[in-house]
């Protein structure tokens, strides 16, 4: 197929946004939406992309997508999840909420609920919040990172592990088919992990764009978790390790 310059405005868009989506290119560049398709899987095989179901994203995952392009990443299906997560955490009970753009939007959902002891690892969740008299906001020490708020190291780690709550709310870079959950920084993991260890009720909040991704170390298994929250599984494989280890799969979108 001939590369267009339409491709490189596809390129430059898709590295601002950190995706596009089939429907609205076809609107900008006055095209049909199965030309699109054909471009972006073009882009996919030479590895500009990585595609997805209704289009396409950078092929280096989040990890290297400005956290506030991240929140524009099926922010739709986000908020979706967050409803939906939401919807699970009754009054007069504590959590945590891990970092990430997805546990954000379980944040925003929970406005209106009464009486929640919040314990935060990033400054993001903590700061939007604090303002809601309801809360009792408590956030983690230790290391903030620079990219997305994070607070990461031992130092969050041993305060983590002060305490034992109702729900846990934890998000992902990556689910592997075999279900291992997965993210790019250590620190981090370790500070999830203490989070799942210290929570009665583990629910992972992941878009569908997660199952395409890949990232380097180990969380722990989609079995280990309570609830996954998704807007639609698209993996046979991780339906299956759902059933078998008695995991409640909620598909927001579906």
């Amino acid at each position: 197929m001939q590369i267009l310059p339409r491709h490189a405005d596809i390129l430059k868009l898709a590295r601002r946004r950190g995706r596009v989506e089939v429907e609205d290119l076809s609107q900008r560049f006055g095209v049909s939406v199965q030309t699109i398709r054909k471009d972006l899987e073009l882009l996919a095989r030479q590895y500009h992309l990585v595609r997805f179901h209704g289009g396409a994203m950078m092929p280096s995952g989040v990890d290297n997508v400005d956290y506030d392009a991240r929140r524009l990443i099926a922010s739709s299906e986000k908020e979706a999840i967050g409803r939906a997560a939401a919807d699970l955490i009754a009054d007069n009970s504590s959590l945590f909420i891990n970092v990430g753009t997805t546990t954000e939007a379980v944040g925003r959902a929970l406005q209106g609920r009464k009486n929640l002891m919040i314990i935060a690892d990033n400054v993001n969740v903590a700061n939007r919040l604090r303002v809601y008299g309801e809360f009792q906001v408590i956030i983690a020490g230790g290391v903030v990172r620079s990219s997305d708020g994070a607070i990461v190291g031992e130092a969050a780690v041993d305060f983590v592990r002060q305490f034992k709550v109702d729900y846990a709310v934890i998000g992902v870079s990556a689910i592997d088919p075999d279900g291992s959950l997965l993210d790019y920084d250590f620190r981090e993991v370790k500070v999830v992990q203490a989070i799942m260890k210290g929570a009665r009720h583990v629910i992972l909040t992941a878009d569908s764009s997660k199952f395409e991704r890949n990232a380097p170390v180990r969380i722990a298994s989609i079995a280990d978790v309570t609830t996954f929250v998704t807007d639609r599984c698209t993996s046979d494989a991780i339906r299956s390790i759902c059933s078998a280890a008695n995991v409640s799969l909620i598909e927001a979108c579906v």
